[in-house]
Order: C-alpha cells, then structure tokens, then sequence
C-alpha cells in the first residue's frame, strides 16, 4: 500500500510538473513569438461561440431547479422574496462558473486532446518541428489565447440565463412578489461576486487548456492512444476544475467578502 501511495504521488507530482513546464512554455510564447491572430480568432469561435447553447443551457437549468428548491425551502419560513438573491450569489459564486467550466471542458477539452493528439500520431507535429515551426506556437498559444477569452463570457452568459430562469420560476410560477425579489437581487449581488466569477473562469480555463493540450501533446500508439487522450483530458480537467474551485472559494471570499 505504501508503495502504492508513493507511486501515485510521485506519477502526480510528475504530471503537475509537465504541466507547469507547458504552461510556462505558452506564457512566454505569447510574449516571444508572434501571435497567430487569425488561428486564435478561428479557435475563439470554436470555443466560444459553439459553446453558447451547451453553456445557455446548463445555466437556465441550473438557475431554475435551484430557484425552485430554494422557494420551497424558504417557503416555510416566509422568505420567499430571499429567492432571487440567494440564487443570484450561488450562480455567481459557485454553480456557474463550476459548471460552465465542467461542460467546456467535456465539449473542448476533448475536441483538442482528440486534434492534437491525431496530428501527434500521424507524425504532422514532428513535421512543424522539421520546418522550424514550433508546436506551442502554432497549436498551443492560439487554443489558449482563445479559451482565456472565451470562458469569463461564457460564465457570465450561464450567470445570465440561470438568473432569468430563477426569475421566471419564481415570479410567474411560483408566485413571488415581483418588487421584493428583484430588490433583494439588486441589493445584495455585488461586483465582487462578478469578479469572483470571471477570475474562476479565467482559471478553470487555464486548467482546461493546459490539461487538454498537455494530453494531445503526449499521445502515443496509435488509435489506441487518441481514443484515451480526449477521456483523460475531460477527467484529469474535471477533477482539477472541482479540487481548484475549493481552493479559490477560500481564497476569493478573502480577497472579496460577501456583501462587498
């Protein structure tokens, strides 16, 4: 067992370690090399603007069922007009920015660990290198610099649609009053629950990008290895996006503190 437990260890140390080298790597690309705009703008549309109903949504959804289950929980007490507030600070806090991330990371993640990781067993990598072109430039940066935009709008779009879905939950079916819930939306969702979100877009899509290229970059045996690189990206991204929520939940509610 101790043996087991120092194996693991050691294999995640390892890997987090070709992480942070990759992501370095791309960091200083981006201010070294020159920028391909026109592949990064071509990613950004494969990122974001296919990702807009997936991420529409799963916010809608989200925000409605959880509108729905805070009513009938509050009901009993008579705080039926705390609905939209509290919902407003969960989709902003936690569940939008969570979720959004977990599914850009199941819909692109996969598709660049799956893209690069073909063009790595079909040797059209080694072919970049052999024309002195480098594989972070041309197949790294662009998705990065892409992800990096895409994801704070793309939370900010699922915060959107779940706060419209509480409202006609609430409201219409539900039957809230209308001044008071909106009032206590208003009042008590702030700016820094907005950075909040976009500062863990931001990072989940860091996670995301990293993950996923790192896979693709790393394929090995042939079909057999493209068909295991899109499921570990979505899983190692997907555990990372959940562990690495906990970690900033801490720390931003530090740095921003409800009700400011």
């Amino acid at each position: 067992m101790i043996t087991a437990i120092g194996r693991t260890t050691l294999l995640a140390l390892t890997y987090l370690g070709e992480l942070g080298i990759l992501l370095g790597n791309t960091i200083s690309a981006m201010f070294a090399a020159p920028i391909r705009w026109k592949l990064a703008l071509h990613q950004i549309i494969e990122t974001g603007a296919r990702s807009q109903i997936v991420v529409a949504v799963t916010g809608a959804f989200t925000g409605a069922v959880f509108a729905a289950q805070i009513f009938f929980q509050f009901h009993r007490f008579g705080m039926d007009s705390a609905v939209g507030s509290v919902a407003s600070l969960a989709l902003f806090r936690e569940l939008g920015p969570t979720l959004t991330a977990l599914m850009v990371a199941g819909r692109v993640g996969a598709a660049i660990a799956a893209e690069i990781g073909t063009m790595k067993v079909t040797e059209q990598v080694d072919a970049l290198r052999s024309f002195g072109v480098s594989p972070i430039d041309y197949l790294v940066v662009p998705r990065s610099i892409a992800m990096m935009v895409s994801m704070p709008l793309l939370v900010a779009e699922a915060c959107a649609f779940g706060i419209l879905a509480s409202y006609l939950i609430a409201v219409p079916m539900l039957g809230v009053a209308e001044a008071p819930y909106l009032r206590n939306l208003t009042f008590y969702t702030h700016g820094s629950d907005i950075a909040i979100a976009t500062i863990k877009g931001f990072v989940f899509a860091v996670i995301i990008v990293s993950v996923s290229c790192h896979e693709g970059l790393e394929t090995s045996n042939g079909a057999a290895g493209v068909g295991r690189a899109p499921t570990r990206a979505v899983v190692i991204s997907s555990l990372a996006i959940l562990g690495m929520n906990l970690i900033l939940t801490f720390a931003l509610n530090i740095i921003f503190p409800s009700g400011q």
